[in-house]
């Protein structure tokens, strides 16, 4: 070790070259003593440099301390001139050596990089400070006053620093000697380093101080409270062991065991299957060896309380009286012949066989028609629970499956948690808007809903969170989605779809008249007395304020006129009301929908086709005009792709025929063909329209007019031939609405009206056309010359074979159930809106 005494700080004469030694992680100041480990190797020739001379170096800070070896660029350029008191070589080749800060200093040339720096640099002598005044005592006092108050909340300083300090009167030693022992950040420190004004100096170190001080009483305020907390459970820990030793003392069981045994008697009176017997045990042997108060401890405790809850063996009986649950059905509902049959065929199968896997129904349909309700009555009539959770915007496949018990908070999935609140294991389980099921990351929830709803599976359906199979087979599940398509293949083939699409006016008219009227009476506290309406009146209400596949809207405009009534009552006028057509306005407000009407005479290239929508029939005047031109022809009236290629096949049908039609062929390259289909606004498409279209241009082109009192539907080919349609019983409404009353339809959809109420039949004539040859002879007034080519089809009303019924003579009237709208041909159907049109 070598060690000599320095010269003072006061007598040293500073040379304008030193040696350069880069410090990390600390600013030194003047008069400011500290020793250094160095290690590096152009460290350590520096100081045999300085050694070998006056003992002077430069020490200034690097800027990163993570530089091995820094550069010009990476060292601040003010740092302070140092003398080396004392020199220690260590064992493991590094110097520590003792410096003593002299002067400040700020390089101005690095004259030497290699093999160690030497800088020139420029004093920065120590600025003066003015004369004491009561500005420099106070901005010294508040310094001192301020790390006094530091020291307070627990920032440790030396001893002999603090008695230096409360003899300091020079404020930027002060400044100096407080920032050095802080242990602040190297940017703020060097910072002060560089501030010459010993005023603003110490200003600087005092603002510092003051943000110290916050930070710190913060931490101890946090301190503070978890420390609280940490006392708190402390406390209630011994609180709670003491009183297991009062209890003890006294004879009572012991917690844990009194719940264990309450556990065990749940689990042999839940009967259990084997396996779920066996992992309920094993879980319960882990509680036991727990403490009560740990997490794992609550999970399984949790996980028990699921198993010992579930309806393992608990099952409703069923109510198989047949005739008793079809006037169940009838009671709740009206007309819906189809679904009433098929819970009947259930019930009879599950009559005569005990063991039958549940039936997967899906009730497809428009919103409004009864799904959901439909199966509330399935559920009464059977005898069963009735539950019922809604898929809609479910995109996690754990909302099925349940999650894994390893995650907080988790929990089965909803299958599981809609049986145990039955508390049956065979409930009817309503799967709402399955179509609506979603899919991202969290995976695909539709997947899960396989095994669910597979006879063939579920019967050792797992769920996640409970780790062991639960019989589901004797679920009845039922599923509801408004569109068929958006359901997935695999999903939709485990499923037997009935479709409900809704309701005919007269149809509308019966529900309102033993549903809706009475339960909105009883909704807003009024009797018959105060309110009733006239056949005549419902009618007009169902066509000219609603148009919906079902009655909700219906509902909503009978609660509507209810309201002025209720609100007469109230202020005391107790006179009846009764609303006839006449007064309807006055109740509801002007009509929101006027009817189609027939045209009033034949014309020469307006034709009546009919469409179908998402709420219902309606009927479509297509038009067509000729112009003189170059043969293009324009489509207007917002059409889709299928109905322009419709329009494109039918002209080219009837160039073909322009012999037949008494047409010059020329015609078609000297004229232009425009066909419009009115209510532009509206979409339409579908293929249903062709034989309207083709008939349109035969009477254009061949100037001959159409008939104005028959309506038609149907797909036509290039070859003329007649496709069949979907969509017959909102087709065959419409024509009526528009008291159009000879329909010509596609021979092949003749069986279809076997499926339509006699109601709707009644005073309906039809055309079963083969041909295009057999549309334009029921559809146009042909002249002499052409009755060689088509002859004219006699319109004959609908034969007793297409008025089968199986409604009882007892009861009125009741619809079927309409057809499936998509077309036997497999044609794809476009989804509109409740409000567009879909020709079909």
């Amino acid at each position: 070790m070598t060690e000599e005494n320095a010269p003072s700080p006061q007598n040293i004469d500073i040379p304008d070259t030193l040696p350069l030694i880069p410090v990390r992680d600390i600013v030194v100041f003047p008069y400011m003593v500290l020793p250094l480990f160095v290690g590096r190797e152009m460290s350590i020739k520096a100081i045999e440099a300085s050694l070998a001379g006056d003992r002077l170096v430069f020490l200034a800070t690097q800027k990163s301390h993570d530089t091995e070896t820094p550069g010009p660029e990476d060292i601040y350029s003010v740092g302070t001139v140092g003398t080396i008191m004392r020199m220690l070589k260590l064992p493991d080749e590094r110097i520590k050596i003792l410096v003593q800060g002299v002067s400040k200093g700020r390089i101005t040339n690095y004259v030497q990089t290699n093999p160690y720096y030497t800088v020139q640099i420029d004093p920065i002598p120590a600025t003066q400070a003015a004369p004491p005044s009561l500005e420099i005592e106070a901005v010294i006092r508040t310094a001192k006053e301020t790390l006094e108050r530091m020291t307070s909340l627990g920032k440790v300083l030396m001893p002999d620093v603090m008695v230096v300090i409360e003899n300091l009167d020079d404020p930027g030693r002060l400044a100096d000697i407080i920032i050095s022992n802080l242990g602040l950040k190297v940017e703020a420190t060097q910072e002060i380093l560089e501030t010459e004004d010993p005023i603003v100096r110490l200003k600087q170190v005092t603002d510092l101080l003051g943000k110290e001080i916050e930070v710190m009483s913060m931490q101890q305020k946090i301190q503070a409270e978890a420390k609280g907390e940490i006392d708190k459970t402390q406390r209630e820990y011994y609180l709670r062991e003491q009183l297991k030793a009062i209890q003890k003392e006294l004879g009572d069981l012991d917690e844990r065991a009194e719940e264990a045994a309450e556990f065990r008697k749940r689990i042999q009176d839940a009967s259990m299957p084997e396996k779920v017997l066996k992992e309920a045990e094993k879980q319960l042997k882990r509680l036991e060896k727990m403490h009560p108060d740990t997490a794992e401890a609550a999970t399984v405790r949790t996980y028990l309380e699921w198993l010992v809850e579930i309806p393992w063996a608990h099952a409703s009986k069923d109510n198989l009286d047949i005739p008793t649950a079809h006037k169940v059905l009838n009671e709740d509902h009206y007309d819906l012949e189809k679904v009433k049959e098929r819970i009947l065929e259930y019930l009879a199968v599950r009559k005569l066989k005990k063991k039958l896997k549940g039936p997967i129904l899906c009730f497809a349909g428009p919103p409004g028609v009864g799904k959901t309700s439909l199966g509330k009555s399935i559920a009464r009539a059977l005898g069963r629970e009735f539950v019922r959770i809604s898929l809609g915007g479910v995109r996690d496949e754990a909302e099925i499956r349940g999650h894994r018990r390893t995650y907080v908070g988790a929990l089965p999935g909803r299958i599981i948690q809609g049986i145990k609140q039955a508390g049956t294991n065979n409930p009817v389980f309503m799967l709402d808007e399955v179509d609506k099921v979603g899919m991202d990351f969290r995976g695909d929830p539709s997947a899960a809903l396989l095994e669910v709803l597979d006879p063939e599976q579920n019967h050792s359906f797992t769920d996640h969170y409970l780790g062991v199979p639960f019989d589901i087979s004797n679920v009845m599940f039922i599923t509801t989605a408004n569109l068929i398509d958006p359901i997935l293949s695999a999903l939709r083939d485990r499923m037997e779809i009935i479709t409900i699409p809704g309701y005919t006016e007269e149809e509308k008219f019966g529900i309102a008249h033993r549903f809706l009227i009475p339960r909105q009476l009883d909704e807003h506290g009024i009797t018959e007395k105060h309110f009733r309406i006239s056949d005549p009146a419902l009618h007009q209400l169902i066509s000219h304020y609603t148009r919906e596949a079902g009655v909700r809207n219906l509902e909503r405009e009978i609660a509507n006129a209810m309201r002025k009534v209720a609100k007469q009552v109230a202020e005391g006028k107790t006179k009846p009301h009764k609303i006839v057509p006449e007064t309807l306005q006055k109740y509801l407000g002007v009509p929101k929908y006027l009817p189609e009407t027939e045209k009033e005479k034949d014309q020469i290239g307006v034709t009546t086709g009919l469409a179908w929508t998402e709420a219902g029939g309606d009927i479509l005047h297509i038009e067509a005009t000729v112009m003189k031109g170059k043969g293009s022809l324009t489509l207007t009236g917002q059409l889709g792709d299928v109905m322009k290629e419709s329009a494109q096949a039918a002209l080219s049908y009837v160039r073909s025929q322009a012999k037949h039609l008494g047409i010059k062929p020329e015609a078609f390259t000297t004229t232009d063909i425009h066909i419009h289909v009115p209510a532009g606004a509206i979409p339409k498409d579908g293929p249903s329209a062709g034989i309207t279209m083709a008939t349109a241009i035969a009477s254009s082109m061949a100037n001959i007019p159409a008939r104005h009192n028959v309506a038609m539907t149907g797909e036509v080919t290039l070859r003329g031939r007649i496709l069949p349609i979907g969509g017959l019983k909102e087709k065959v409404l419409a024509a009526k609405r528009a008291t159009v009353t000879n329909i010509i339809i596609p021979k092949r959809n003749e069986k279809d009206l076997e499926d339509l109420p006699p109601h709707l039949l009644k005073g309906v004539k039809f055309v079963f056309a083969e041909t295009m040859g057999d549309v334009f002879g029921a559809a146009l007034l042909l002249p002499k010359p052409l009755l060689k080519h088509y002859k004219p089809i006699a319109i004959a009303r609908a034969t007793p074979k297409h008025t089968k019924s199986k409604s009882s003579p007892t009861r009125a009237p009741k619809p079927k159930t309409r057809i499936a709208a998509k077309p036997t041909t497999g044609t794809k159907r476009r989804k509109t809106s409740p409000t567009s049109r879909a020709t079909r």
